[in-house]
């Protein structure tokens, strides 16, 4: 049988529960604790046991428990069990009726993965309202505690103003758009995930408009014509050239690296597949998950920069923070190696050659109708389309023909296909002849055009 044969096959290059490894937990095994047993819909209510679809807790529960039938169901025919008898005598029979069961039940996974996206997305507005709150609530904590031996002053009642202000316009603005994630609704990208660029940039315009809000605080409640010159002049460019620059700095970057990944998406030089929701991970890693140096660097680097700045605003409160030229150059460079990352990253998926798939005991020989063909090359599986579901949208065109790249199950992942080779069946309705053989990945990015011999 050809799944019993995919048990020798290699490591999981292509498993569905990597793509769910680490964000859904023991889910990912089973139903857990939230209505274990009991029939779908027949949860105990929206306390975490429901899986009706229509509150985050029943969308989250749902999902679990697809997911765990979807991997129960992939490992039983990686172990040849649960074939129906009208199938099991051929094994290219046994290999469709496989794919396609895994297919459908994918669908079903990344279904309740975008209900579950959807309902997350739209409790979001709370929580970042929640956490506005709580950080207006630690900053009068934080001045009162060091008002004890000082005293309070106006700037301290300037700074707590304009984070009340920030603070009602962050809620104001999560409410207004919390069918799309709140707050993060702006610093979410086209693919679903958030922003590394666009969140830097945000952090800096919200730092610098805190700021001026302190000194409009300040000048407001000033009485003397001299403290009054003294606030405007800490506006001048000279004291604060270094934020400035930076601030012009990060936001060209996210204009410019949106830019750049629309070009080259409809270029085909870069493959994007939407996530199911945004992640704070997205920050860091790339679309597959791992951590990128380049998106690393340029979020630690403009943390610390903006830690700085905080503490020279707190020093000196009646002038924009005067960041050093050093650590401005710093953030510059960073900025400029996380843009030149964007213009490195991705390919176009390429077939490199095509043989003819040879099981053991099999003789040599050409390539005919009814055989399997081993496609070798790179960038077949996009970065963030591991899933079953992505990885069921491959075809590969032989010829005239589509033919739908089959799933292979292994115990915990994938045998076929995977990024740097597929196996597929050459139709019967292809022509003998000299015919081209063309990858469609999940992204929609088609490879180049490779010619193979067709022999009756």
């Amino acid at each position: 049988m050809a799944v019993q044969g995919a048990r020798q096959g290699g490591p999981d290059t292509g498993g569905y529960a990597a793509a769910y490894a680490g964000s859904h937990g023991a889910g990912s095994h089973g139903a857990g604790s939230h209505g274990a047993g009991a029939p779908d819909g027949a949860g105990t209510g929206h306390a975490g046991g429901c899986a009706c679809g229509d509150c985050p807790h029943g969308a989250r529960e749902g999902h679990r428990r697809a997911v765990a039938a979807f991997l129960a169901a992939r490992d039983e025919f990686a172990a040849g069990r649960g074939l129906p008898a009208a199938v099991a005598h051929s094994a290219s029979a046994t290999r469709q009726w496989v794919s396609e069961e895994l297919a459908q039940s994918a669908e079903l996974v990344a279904e309740r993965g975008r209900a579950e996206g959807r309902a997350w997305l739209t409790g979001l507005w709370r929580r970042t309202a929640a956490v506005v709150g709580a950080a207006v609530v630690a900053l009068l904590l934080a001045q009162t505690l060091t008002a004890l031996g000082a005293g309070w002053t106006p700037a301290r009642t300037a700074g707590l103003a304009a984070a009340l202000l920030v603070a009602a316009a962050l809620t104001a603005a999560s409410w207004l758009h919390r069918a799309r994630g709140g707050v993060l609704a702006p610093v979410i990208g086209e693919d679903n995930r958030l922003s590394t660029s666009r969140t830097v940039a945000a952090a800096w315009v919200l730092f610098v408009a805190y700021a001026v809000l302190v000194l409009a605080g300040r000048l407001a409640a000033a009485s003397r014509h001299a403290e009054r010159d003294a606030l405007i002049a800490g506006l001048d460019l000279a004291r604060g050239a270094g934020v400035v620059t930076v601030l012009a700095v990060v936001c060209g970057v996210a204009v410019l690296v949106r830019r750049v990944v629309g070009l080259r998406v409809l270029g085909q030089r870069l493959q994007k597949v939407r996530a199911d929701r945004p992640r704070a991970a997205d920050l860091l890693t790339d679309d597959a998950g791992r951590g990128a140096f380049t998106d690393l660097q340029y979020v630690v680097i403009s943390a610390v920069a903006l830690a700085f700045a905080a503490v020279r605003l707190a020093r000196r409160p009646d002038q924009l923070p005067d960041l050093p030229w050093g650590l401005a150059v710093v953030v510059l460079v960073s900025a400029a190696t996380y843009l030149a990352g964007k213009y490195a990253e991705g390919g176009r998926p390429v077939v490199l050659s095509v043989v003819r798939a040879r099981e053991a005991g099999d003789l040599d020989g050409p390539i005919r109708t009814g055989d399997d063909i081993e496609i070798r090359g790179a960038g077949f599986v996009p970065p963030g389309a591991q899933g079953a579901d992505r990885l069921a949208r491959m075809v590969v065109r032989v010829g005239a023909v589509h033919v739908h790249v089959p799933l292979v199950p292994v115990p915990g992942g994938f045998r076929n296909p995977t990024d740097t080779r597929l196996t597929v069946p050459v139709p019967a309705e292809v022509e003998p002849g000299r015919v081209e053989v063309q990858v469609v990945t999940a992204a929609g990015v088609e490879t180049n055009r490779y010619a193979i011999d067709v022999t009756e």
